[in-house]
C-alpha cells in the first residue's frame, strides 16, 4: 500500500461527537477543537475513522445501533459498562495516573494502594482491552492507528497481536512522570504500562523534557531483558487559528467583549483561562497577584485580574475541595483590597466559551502559571487572537515555555515573589517592548497547524 494513502484510525477516550437525545431521535453533535479541524482535508479524502469512549446514554444508545457520524467518517464508539468505566476513568486515569505524571502526589499521605485500586487497574486493562478489540475489528487493513494519551496506554500488544499490518504510535498530550515519580505506581503496574508502551512503533510527547522521561523511565524500570524501547518523537500542538478567529467573530463574543469593557473601564486586565484541576496551580496565582497588591499601592483600583476558571472532575474529592480553595482565595483579595467602585478579581466559573475568547482578545497581561503542563494551548490562544499587544508571564513547567522563551515573562509556578514581580514588570512595560514581545509571541503561537501536528505523528510511523 502507499504509504502516502494509508488509512488512519483514530482513538481517543473522548472522540469527536456526542449524542444527544431530541425526542425519540438520537442527534450527533460534531466536536470541535484542534484534532478535529487538522484532520479535515484528511476526512475529505476518507482516510480517517475513529473509535472512542461513548459517554453518556445517548452515546450508548448510538454505539448500541453502531452508528456513524454522518460527515463522511465513521466513528466506532466503544460502550463500557458504567462502574469499569468509572473505575478506568476516574480512580486510574485521573486520581492516579494524571497525578503521577503531574507530580501532585503529597507523598506523606498518597497515595494508598489498596485493594480498590487493584480492582481499579483491573478495570484500566478492561477497557483497553475494549477499545483494542474495536480497533481489530474495525480497522482497515494497512492502517496508521494513532492512540491518543494516557487513558489508553495499555492496548498496543493486544493489536499488534493480532493485526501486523498495522503500524501504532502513541502520543502523550501530559508531561510523562521522572524516574522517581513513576515509581509511585506499584511496580506491576508501570511494568504492564512500560511494556505496552514500548509496543507501539512510536511514541510522542509535546516537547523534549517529557520525552527525556519517557526515555529514562524505560532505561531506570524497564529492565534490560525486555522489548526495547518504541521510538521517540516530539511534536508540539497549536490550536487551529482560523478555528479561533471564528469565535471570536461570533456576536455573543462581541457582546462578552462589550461587558468586559463595561466592568473595567479604564483599568488595565490581567486574565487566566483554566479548567479548576490542581495542575494549573490558581491558588498560588492569586496569592501572587494579592503580593503585588501589597507591594504596589499605585496599582490598586487600576487594574483588574478575571480569571474563567470552570469547574472540573468533580466526581473526584481533590478536585471538589480545590474548587472551594479557588474560591476562598479570590474571595480574600477582595476581600483585603476591594471597595464599592472597585473588585480585584472577578472570577467567572461558568464555562463561557465566547467570553473565554473575549477575555483572551482583551488582556493587558496573561497569566498561565501551571505547576506543570504538558503544553498549554492557552498559552499560545492568547497571542493567536489578542488586540492590545498583550503580555504574557508564563511557567518554565510548561511545555509550551520552550518554544515562547524570549517572548514571555518565565516565572517558578511556585516562586510567589518571583510571579508578582513579573506581573508587574508586564503592566509596566512601554509601548515599543509590548508591542514586539506581543510580535514574537504571535509569530511562534501560528508558526504551526494542528495538521503538521498530525503530520509529524504520521512521518513517525513512516508513511510521510
Amino acid at each position: 500500500m502507499d504509504p502516502a494513502v494509508r488509512p488512519i484510525v483514530l482513538v481517543s477516550n473522548r472522540g469527536p461527537l456526542s449524542y444527544r437525545r431530541d425526542g425519540d431521535e438520537l442527534v450527533a453533535v460534531r466536536g470541535g477543537g484542534g484534532l478535529v479541524s487538522g484532520l479535515g482535508p484528511l476526512m475529505d479524502e476518507g482516510r480517517i475513522s475513529w473509535v472512542a469512549a461513548a459517554l453518556s446514554d445517548a452515546d450508548r444508545s448510538a454505539a448500541a445501533e453502531a452508528r456513524p457520524v454522518s460527515d463522511g467518517y465513521p466513528v466506532h464508539l466503544v460502550d463500557v459498562p458504567v462502574d469499569e468505566f468509572d473505575r478506568y476513568y476516574d480512580v486510574v486515569s485521573n486520581q492516579m495516573l494524571w497525578f503521577v505524571h503531574h507530580g501532585l502526589f503529597d507523598l506523606t499521605r498518597d497515595p494508598e494502594l489498596d485493594v480498590r485500586w487493584r480492582e481499579a487497574w483491573t478495570s484500566y486493562r478492561a477497557v483497553n482491552q475494549l477499545f483494542a478489540e474495536t480497533v481489530i475489528a474495525h480497522a482497515p487493513h494497512g492502517a496508521v492507528v494513532l492512540v491518543q494519551d494516557y487513558h489508553l496506554t495499555l492496548l498496543a500488544p493486544t493489536v499488534r497481536a493480532a493485526r501486523d499490518d498495522l503500524t501504532l504510535v502513541h502520543f502523550h498530550h501530559t508531561p510523562f512522570a521522572g524516574p522517581d515519580n513513576a515509581r509511585v505506581l506499584a511496580t506491576e503496574p508501570l511494568t504492564e504500562m512500560l511494556d505496552a508502551l514500548a509496543a507501539h512503533h512510536a511514541c510522542g510527547f509535546h516537547v523534549s523534557g517529557w520525552a527525556e522521561n519517557y526515555s529514562e523511565v524505560q532505561r531506570r524500570w524497564g529492565g534490560h531483558d525486555r522489548p526495547d524501547p518504541a521510538r521517540v518523537f516530539t511534536s508540539t500542538l497549536n490550536s487551529d487559528v482560523e478555528d479561533l478567529r471564528r469565535v471570536a467573530a461570533d456576536p455573543r463574543c462581541a457582546a462578552a467583549l462589550g461587558e468586559l469593557d463595561r466592568l473595567l473601564g479604564d483599568r488595565q486586565l490581567i486574565v487566566r483561562v483554566d479548567r479548576m484541576e490542581l495542575s494549573k496551580n490558581i491558588v498560588r496565582g492569586f496569592h501572587a497577584y494579592d503580593l503585588l497588591l501589597t507591594r504596589r499601592p499605585d496599582l490598586r483600583g487600576r487594574v483588574t485580574f478575571v480569571a474563567c476558571c470552570y469547574p472540573s472532575r468533580l466526581g473526584v474529592p481533590a478536585y471538589a475541595r480545590y474548587r472551594d480553595e479557588v474560591e476562598a482565595a479570590a474571595a480574600a483579595v477582595n476581600d483585603r483590597w476591594g471597595g464599592p467602585d472597585w473588585t480585584p478579581v472577578e472570577l467567572m466559573t461558568d464555562d463561557d466559551h465566547p467570553r473565554s475568547v473575549a477575555a483572551l482578545r482583551r488582556y493587558d497581561v496573561l497569566l498561565v502559571n501551571p505547576i506543570r503542563d504538558g503544553l498549554n494551548l492557552v498559552a499560545k490562544e492568547g497571542p493567536m487572537i489578542n488586540e492590545r499587544d498583550g503580555q504574557l508571564v508564563l511557567s518554565t513547567e510548561a511545555g509550551a515555555y520552550s518554544e515562547l522563551l524570549g517572548a514571555a515573562d518565565g516565572v517558578s509556578p511556585f516562586d510567589l515573589d518571583a510571579t508578582a514581580d513579573a506581573l508587574g514588570a508586564a503592566l509596566d512595560r512601554g509601548p515599543q517592548e509590548r508591542a514586539a514581545r506581543a510580535n514574537l509571541l504571535h509569530r511562534a503561537a501560528v508558526a504551526r497547524t494542528p495538521r503538521d501536528w498530525l503530520q509529524d505523528q504520521l512521518r513517525a510511523a513512516g508513511t510521510t
